[in-house]
C-alpha cells in the first residue's frame, strides 16, 4: 500500500491567510494527500491573526513557529532557520507558499535548498519596484519554485522576461476572491454599519499599513489631512493597523474628525468595503476585492503589483500622496466611475484548479521517479 504524499502549506502574514483558506478545503475535498499547515508567526497580534483563521473557517496549524516580529533580514533568517528543522523532521513531497511576505521567501528558499518542489500561488506579480521588499520577496520566491501558478494573465510575461520557462507557469485565477465570494452572506449579515452609525454608500474606508506610508511622518501627515478634510462632509472609518497607531502616537498627529477603530475581523471589513461611497488604502488584497465588489478603489502608492485592478477594475493609484492631490484624486475617480470588468480567473473556483495543478504536478514527479 503506497503512503499519502504530504503537501506542506506556510503562511506567516493575514494577506496569506484567505489564500491559503480555500485552496485547503479544496485539498481536503480531493483527499489525495496529506495536508500541513505552518503558521511562521509573522504577524502575532491574536486579534488580527488568530480572528483571520477563526474567519475563515481554517483548521488550527499543526506547527506554529512563532518568529515574531523585527528586520526584514533578522525575521527571514528566523523563518529560513526554524523552516529548514520543519522540513528535515516531516520531509514534505510539496511546499506550497503563498503571496510576498519574508515568510514565503524563506520558506521557499528552505525548501528549495533541500530539493523540495515549490508552489508559489500569487506568482508573477511585479510592481516595478525593487525598493519594496514585496518585490524582491516575489522575484526571488518565483525563481526557486518548481510552479508559477498566477492569478492573471498579465502575470505570465513577467515570469518569461526573467527567465521562467512555460513549462513552470500555470494560470489558476484569483484564490483572494474565492475567500471573498465564500465570505459575502456572513458578511452581509453583520451589524458593523449599524454599530458604527454608518449608512451604505454614506461613507469612505481607508486603510493605512505600509512603512512608505505610516514611518515616514510627513508622509503621514499628508495622508492623515487628507482624510480630515473628506471627513468634513462625509465620515471616513479608518481601522488602525498597529503599526499605524503606534507612529501617529509616536509623531503626535491629529486624527480628530475620523472615525478610528481597532483592528476588524476579516467579514467585518468586507461588509464596510461593499458599503463604501470610495476605499483608500495601500493595501494589495483589497485593490482586488474593492474590484469584485464594484467599489471605487485609491491605492495610496505610487506603483501596484495588480495593474489588471486599474485597467479592468476600479483602482486608481495616487503617486503623490499630499493633501491636495488625495482630494483631487477622490474627486476624479467618484466623477468617472465605470462599470469594472472581473478579471478571467476572478470567479471563486480558482483553488480548485490550484489543486489541479498540484496534483498533476505530482502526479508526472511520480511517473519520472
Amino acid at each position: 500500500m503506497t503512503s499519502l504524499k504530504t503537501v506542506l502549506h506556510v503562511v506567516g502574514a493575514r494577506p496569506n491567510f484567505m489564500k491559503i483558506a480555500p485552496i485547503l478545503r479544496a485539498a481536503e475535498t480531493r483527499g489525495e494527500w496529506r495536508n500541513m499547515l505552518v503558521h511562521t508567526g509573522q504577524h502575532y497580534d491574536a486579534e488580527m491573526s488568530d480572528a483571520f483563521f477563526r474567519d475563515l473557517e481554517m483548521p488550527a496549524p499543526d506547527i506554529h513557529l512563532g518568529i515574531g516580529s523585527g528586520t526584514h533580514g533578522a525575521q527571514t533568517a528566523r523563518v529560513l532557520e526554524a523552516m529548514e528543522q520543519v522540513l528535515l523532521t516531516h520531509a514534505p513531497d510539496m511546499v506550497v507558499v503563498v503571496g510576498d511576505v519574508n515568510s514565503t521567501l524563506a520558506a521557499a528558499l528552505a525548501a528549495a535548498k533541500m530539493l523540495i518542489p515549490v508552489a508559489h500561488v500569487e506568482a508573477g506579480l511585479r510592481s516595478g519596484d525593487r525598493r519594496m521588499p514585496e518585490e524582491l520577496n516575489r522575484i526571488l520566491t518565483d525563481q526557486l519554485s518548481s510552479l508559477c501558478l498566477i492569478p492573471s494573465r498579465d502575470a505570465e510575461p513577467n515570469l518569461r522576461r526573467e527567465g521562467i520557462p512555460d513549462e513552470r507557469i500555470r494560470f489558476v485565477g484569483n484564490v483572494m476572491i474565492d475567500s471573498l465570494l465564500h465570505a459575502m452572506d456572513r458578511a452581509r449579515a453583520l451589524d458593523t454599519l449599524e454599530r458604527f452609525q454608518l449608512q451604505p454608500k454614506g461613507f469612505f474606508l481607508a486603510t493605512l499599513h505600509r512603512p512608505s506610508n505610516v514611518d515616514d511622518r510627513d508622509q503621514l501627515e499628508e495622508i492623515l489631512s487628507g482624510l480630515r478634510t473628506l471627513a468634513e462632509e462625509t465620515p471616513v472609518v479608518l481601522p488602525l493597523h498597529p503599526r499605524t497607531r503606534a507612529r501617529i502616537e509616536e509623531f503626535s498627529l491629529d486624527t480628530n474628525g475620523l472615525q478610528i477603530t481597532e483592528p476588524l475581523g476579516y467579514h467585518e471589513i468586507l461588509q464596510l468595503q461593499e458599503q463604501a461611497r470610495l476605499v483608500l488604502t495601500d493595501s494589495g488584497g483589497i485593490q482586488e476585492e474593492t474590484t469584485v465588489l464594484g467599489v471605487p478603489c485609491l491605492t495610496l502608492r505610487s506603483s501596484t503589483e495588480r495593474p489588471i485592478t486599474v485597467t479592468d477594475g476600479t483602482n486608481m493609484l495616487v503617486p503623490e500622496r499630499s493633501r491636495s492631490k488625495i482630494l483631487m484624486a477622490v474627486n476624479l475617480l467618484l466623477s468617472n466611475l465605470s462599470i469594472p470588468r472581473r478579471p478571467e480567473g476572478w470567479d471563486g473556483v480558482a483553488a480548485e484548479r490550484i489543486v489541479r495543478a498540484i496534483a498533476d504536478f505530482l502526479s508526472e514527479r511520480v511517473g519520472k521517479a
